[in-house]
């Protein structure tokens, strides 16, 4: 069985003592978020200021979903005109989501610098 996720997304591993259905503190919430954006920002810290848009993108999406996106490989041969390839990663259950891509617009208006 998947491990279930709690907060704002994380994916409980088995060495840590969270459970389905425990409520967390909006400070464990927000501490696990945290930990997990540096983990998925690290993951792109060769691409600099792009680091963070694509370690957000990996927290929501997945690192194997940035890996084959053509963002990352946009990036990787310098053109920085990613964002209608960004703003493409609005489905949930192969059904596009006016919500998801709001907040993707949100995600590149305030995370990429140009």
């Amino acid at each position: 069985m998947d491990n279930p996720y709690v907060g704002y997304g994380h994916q409980v591993q088995p060495s840590e003592p969270y459970r389905r259905g425990v409520q967390l503190t909006e400070a464990q919430a927000d501490a696990l978020l945290r930990k997990d954006l540096r983990k998925f920002c690290a993951l792109y810290s060769k691409y600099g200021k792009d680091s963070i848009l694509l370690g957000c993108l990996a927290y929501n999406c997945g690192p194997g979903v940035v890996n084959k996106s053509s963002i990352l490989k946009k990036l990787k041969a310098g053109d920085r005109n990613i964002f209608k390839a960004y703003t493409s990663h609005c489905r949930y259950k192969g059904k596009w989501l006016k919500g998801l891509y709001k907040r993707r617009i949100a995600e590149i208006s305030l995370l990429f610098s140009i």
